[in-house]
Formats: C-alpha cells, sequence, structure tokens
C-alpha cells in the first residue's frame, strides 16, 4: 500500500499539468481536432480577441543530432537575420555586440536568469499566453513566470518613467490591429542571442494581427537612434496552442550554469 500511495503521488503532478483538456472555446472539425484556420475570435467589442498560449514559428531546423533542449528560432539568435545587410549599427553597438560575442555570452540578462525584455520575450521558445480583457491585454511568460502589462484603456505612457526591463507599453486599435507603443527601457538590453543592444532612447512598436484562429503576426518596428542608424522593423509569426497549458520554468530552480559561465 506504501508503494501504491508514493505511486500516485509521484504521478500527481503530471495531473495537474493540464495536457490534452479540451481548451473551451476552440472552433473544432467533424473528427474534434482545433481548426486553427477558422476565423479569429471577437470580444464584445468587436476587436479580434488575441487570448491564447502562442508558440514561435520554428523557422530554424534543428542539427542533425536533433534539438538537445529547446527548439529556438532564427530571431531567437540573431533578431535582424531577415533584414539585408543585417541590424544598421551605429559604430559604438557594433563594438558593443562583438564584444558581447567574443566574452561568450556570459553577461546575456537570459543566461543569468534575469529578465529578457520585451523582444527577447516575443522569440524565446518557451509558451506565452495572452489574456485580453477590458483596457488591458497580459502577457504571462513561461519563463520565469514573468508578465508584462500592456494597457488598452487610453492612458498615454508615462510622463517619468523609471527604465525598466520591459519597459511601459499602451495601445489602441487600428483596424483589427492592435498597435504597442513602448517605451522605457534600461540602457543594458540584449534583444537577440547575439548581444545586439537596446537602450534607454529605445521607442517600440507592436503591431498584432490574428489573421486566423490560429495565427498571430507581430510586426515589431525598433527606433533606437543611440544604438542604431536607423529604425528598422521585423515580423513574428506566432502558432496557437490549443488543448495546453503553461507549466513554471524558473530559471533558478536547481540552477547549476550561472556560476560557472566563462568568457573566453
Amino acid at each position: 500500500m506504501k508503494f501504491v500511495a508514493a505511486f500516485f503521488l509521484m504521478i500527481a503532478p503530471l495531473w495537474a499539468q493540464w495536457i490534452h483538456y479540451p481548451t473551451q472555446g476552440i472552433p473544432r472539425t467533424p473528427d474534434g481536432k482545433p481548426n486553427l484556420t477558422a476565423a479569429a475570435p471577437r470580444l464584445a467589442d468587436g476587436h479580434p480577441d488575441l487570448s491564447g498560449i502562442w508558440d514561435i514559428e520554428h523557422n530554424r531546423p534543428c542539427p542533425p543530432v536533433g534539438c538537445d533542449d529547446m527548439w529556438i528560432g532564427q530571431e531567437f539568435l540573431d533578431i535582424g537575420w531577415s533584414l539585408k545587410g543585417g541590424l544598421p549599427y551605429q559604430p559604438w553597438a557594433a563594438e558593443v555586440q562583438k564584444t558581447r560575442a567574443a566574452a561568450g555570452l556570459v553577461d546575456d540578462p537570459g543566461s543569468n536568469c534575469l529578465p529578457t525584455g520585451i523582444v527577447k520575450t516575443l522569440t524565446t521558445p518557451l509558451f506565452r499566453k495572452f489574456v485580453q480583457v477590458p483596457g488591458l491585454l497580459i502577457i504571462l511568460s513561461e519563463r520565469s513566470t514573468e508578465f508584462r502589462q500592456i494597457f488598452t484603456d487610453g492612458r498615454a505612457l508615462p510622463a517619468d518613467m523609471n527604465p525598466a526591463w520591459n519597459g511601459y507599453s499602451t495601445a489602441k486599435w487600428e483596424g483589427d490591429t492592435l498597435v504597442v507603443q513602448s517605451a522605457g527601457f534600461r540602457d543594458d538590453g540584449w534583444l537577440d542571442r547575439k548581444g545586439s543592444p537596446l537602450t534607454g532612447a529605445a521607442k517600440i512598436t507592436e503591431r498584432y494581427r490574428r489573421p486566423n484562429f490560429g495565427q498571430l503576426e507581430i510586426q515589431i518596428t525598433l527606433d533606437d537612434p543611440k544604438a542604431y542608424t536607423a529604425p528598422w522593423t521585423i515580423t513574428l509569426k506566432h502558432h496557437l496552442l490549443p488543448d495546453t497549458e503553461l507549466l513554471d520554468y524558473v530559471c533558478l530552480e536547481n540552477e547549476k550554469d550561472v556560476p560557472h559561465i566563462k568568457g573566453k
């Protein structure tokens, strides 16, 4: 009996994950599968509902040996990989990126279990849950159980912003596109794994569009005159993950790598 009790204690956390539990409100085909090409849902005010659990576009093949940890995308490694000529770095910013890379990227906030900022959060292979309510869009990140608030209640950005990892975000609708304006960032940000910098002078515009039930397009325009010679724009594609839920992923839990990170 003790063995049976111990067995059920061990498997109880698996039940709590709610894997394969049918998500309410999902349109389904006759065989019960989610119909991800159905029309995007809408709120009572007529605007698209961006709510759901979203995964990145897996646009980078795994190596022949497979993805040994997480299936990362191109933008996670290099946010400007799709731009002709790459990111338009200011000379000092190009040197910062090279210095960070030469040091083995030891100061990457993500590698040190610190917040990664709004751009890198949208490229991490860990999932995000969007919760849309009147006046507010909340983004819950599986990584380190972080959150972000985007206010849609008509307020302006704060006049005096204390520099923050995620800055401050407000938004308004332009047709079926949610346009988000963000500012107030720390001066030591990283946009990607290669070490592209983000400074406190940056302003970020995101344009969220849900063309159908299963897809989310996020156009990001970054205007950071301190670090880049011109604004630049990239587009991310996210895919809905129905019938699942977020799980805790606490970077520092049982962490053994950080004390051993060494540069070159």
